[in-house]
This record gives structure tokens, sequence and C-alpha cells, in this order.
């Protein structure tokens, strides 16, 4: 009698794949940021804490350029032959718009040639290929790998396959995590980080030499500053399971004299975690966590205190069997953003959110999209432009973009008009 043969759950198979590499993935991130870099740049994006303070102020200023040098049809010859000998693999096997479509335009700017697979039910993997077979075979055709999964840590686990690919002398690409799991989203947060850049920069174009916007923001708030040290921040929403979360928070503890506000329901699930927790009292980052975005802070409603805030939308499709019933007993009207609550906002305040908002849940009205302060479609289209910045980073052409953009801005640039 023949007998079928045992096939691998999926589950089991994610933890084969990633036990080829527990031991360096267990590791404290500070003991690995070394691996994922070459000659002082970023060689594989996999987790924030792989960007400094200097790293991102360099890919914020390459996307300012980027997005100036489109503006002009020389400009973007320019750009699109930068990288036109590259091609890259979109390997996205968790759903995603925003940052499939970002990805896609930022290596489009630069003139890299995109192939993708975004359902493995039409890959080798359906045939019993390993994901670590299918990324050596994609470093065999393409020249990076930009991958989405919902395992976490496995573009950690890829990346030190390229490496130990490299060091036996066999093809090696760079890996990029666009999403790993509930664990990290890196190039994310990098986008919130450059849309609270180019934010707290001020700059207007009704600036002029005797009044500038931050000038008359001073009139009110005398203490503000450019830049992103010594601001208040406020996430609200689900804050356990929002790996965009986690990862701004941790970017932004990078920055002298910075507060965050956690904004959250008191339940396991959705408060702050105790890794996120851990990693901020390392840093010394000053932190509270309340229960509403009313709840008082030193005597001041949260509301009135942030200088930025960044709602989340809570992510349903992670509830396990028991949380909906949990659920059903939170009142979550004190984590949605309501026009009364906005006007209660500083000025100057921008509202980030990482997309996709719930319409059902509601946690920001559509009636506060046309608010200046709303950042979060601008956000979107940001995320486009600082990662063009990181694959020229990645590829060590970004001191071509700063050439360029000075021999077509130079004379502008000498007239202080930047």
């Amino acid at each position: 009698m023949s007998t079928a043969a045992s096939v691998d759950t999926p589950a089991t198979q994610d933890d084969r794949d990633l036990a080829l590499y527990a031991e360096r993935i267990d590791r404290p991130p500070q003991l690995k940021t070394a691996e994922f870099s070459r000659e002082g740049r970023l060689r594989h994006v996999i987790f924030g804490g792989q960007y400094s303070v200097d790293v991102l102020e360099d890919l914020a200023g390459t996307a300012d350029k980027i997005r100036l040098l489109s503006k002009s049809r020389d400009g973007q010859d320019f750009l699109l032959r930068l990288l036109a000998h590259k091609r890259a693999m979109l390997y996205f096997t968790q759903p995603s718009t925003r940052t499939f479509l970002s990805f896609m335009a930022a290596c489009q700017i630069l003139g890299v040639t995109c192939n993708e697979v975004r359902d493995p039910t039409t890959s080798s993997e359906t045939k019993g290929e390993t994901r670590f077979d299918s990324i050596r075979m994609f470093s065999s055709y393409f020249d990076l790998v930009i991958m989405r999964s919902p395992v976490a840590r496995l573009a950690e686990a890829c990346a030190y396959l390229m490496n130990d690919l490299e060091r036996s002398g066999n093809r090696s690409v760079p890996i990029i995590n666009a999403g790993s799991g509930a664990d990290e989203h890196p190039t994310q947060a990098l986008l919130d980080i450059y849309t609270l850049q180019r934010t707290f920069q001020f700059v207007s174009p009704k600036d002029s030499p005797a009044a500038t916007k931050l000038d008359k923001l001073r009139d009110e708030y005398p203490d503000l500053n450019t830049g992103l040290a010594g601001k208040t921040y406020g996430f609200c929403g689900d804050i356990g399971r929002g790996r965009t979360v986690r990862s701004l928070a941790s970017l932004l503890s990078l920055y002298e004299g910075v507060s965050l506000v956690f904004v959250a329901p008191d339940h396991p699930t959705l408060r702050m975690g105790d890794d996120l927790r851990q990693r901020l009292d390392r840093r010394g980052v000053r932190y509270v966590e309340v229960e509403s975005l009313e709840s008082p802070i030193n005597g001041v409603p949260a509301i009135e205190t942030l200088d930025a805030l960044y709602m989340t939308r809570i992510q349903k499709e992670h509830n396990a069997a028991a949380d909906d019933a949990e659920f059903a007993a939170i009142d979550f009207a004190n984590f949605k953003l309501t026009a009364e609550l906005a006007r209660r906002m500083k000025r100057y305040a921008p509202i980030l959110h990482p997309f996709p908002r719930d319409q059902h849940f509601g946690e920001i009205p559509p009636e506060i999209d046309n608010d200046p302060r709303a950042m979060y479609f601008r956000q979107a289209r940001n995320g486009m432009w600082v990662r063009a910045a990181l694959l020229a980073h990645v590829f060590n052409v970004d001191h071509r973009v700063a050439r360029c953009y000075h021999e077509h801005y130079g004379d502008w640039l000498a007239g202080g008009q930047a």
C-alpha cells in the first residue's frame, strides 16, 4: 500500500528555513549592522537600526536633488541613464499596493529594469523549492532583490545568504526589506522620516528675506526650531502590531531631545510591545503610554502637546481567535482623529498615516484630508523619491546625482534660492 508523502506546512517550512540562520538572527542589532554595509554605505537594507542620523540626512538630500532634477527634461534623461544597466526583482509574496508601486516607480526614475513575483503559487516554490533557492536564482538574473514577505526575519536571512555567497566567490546582490512579517518595515520608516524632515524645514514659496514661514510660526511658538530634534511625536492606534510604528519610533529615538507619546488601548495585543519599550529605555528616550488622545500629559491633553501625529489603523487581519471578542469590549472612539481634535493640534503639526486607511474603522475621516497639515498622501509620494535615493545610495551613484544637481542648479543655489 502506498502512503502519501508528507508535506511541510508553511509554518514548518518557515521555521526550517530560518533555523539555518537562527544564531545570526538572534544577535542584538548593533552586532549585525556592519555585516549589511560595505565601505561605509548600506549594502543590504534590513532593519531601521542600520540608519544613522547622518545617513538619514544624506538620503533626504539625495531625494531632494532627484525630485528637482526630475522637473526638467535634461534632468530626467540623466536620471534614466543613471542605473539603466541594472535589473531589479520585486519579490512581493505579501499583499502590497503602495510599497510595490513606490519601489517600481523609484526604479523607473533611475532607469532600472524591473520584474516581479507577487503570487508564490506561480513560482517553483509550489514544486518544493525553498525560498533561499528562489532568492539565489533571482540573484543569478538580477542586480537587486526587493522583497516583502509575511515571514518575519526572512529578508535578514536572505541577506546572510547573499553574504555567504559573496565570501565563497559566488554571485551576490543587495537585499532590500520592503516589509517582513510583523517585524520591520525600514523603507516605510525612511519615507516617514523624510516627510518629517521636509515638513520641519518650514520652507514656503511665500517666504521672503523679510519674513519666512518659521518667523511667522515663532510668533505663536517662540521655541520652535527646524529639524527633528527636540520635538514630541505621537503614535495612535495599533501600536503592538504596527511594524511601521516600531521602525519610525526607533529612528526618531536617534534625534536629541525627542519625546514619544503612544496612544493605544490597554490590551496586550495593541499596546506597545516589550521589544520597543526596551529599545527606547536603552537609548534613554522619554516616552509615555496613554489610552486616549485626550489623556493629560503634565496637565495638557495629549493632542495639544504633539509636534506630529502618526495615526494607524487596527490591523484586524492579524487578529487571533480570541481577539475579536476581547476587542468588542474596547471603546475605539478614543483612537480616532476627529476634525474637532485636529483643530486643537498645533498649527504646524503634520498628520501622518502609513496607509492603507480603514474606511470602516475611520481612524482619519475624509474631511481631514484637505487640512494643510494632512501629509499622508504627500507622505506616500515622498516614498517614491526617498526610495530612489536609497537605490542611488546602495549602487553608489548618489555622488553622480549631487554633481549633476550642482551643474544644473549651481547658479541658482549660489543665489540663495535653494
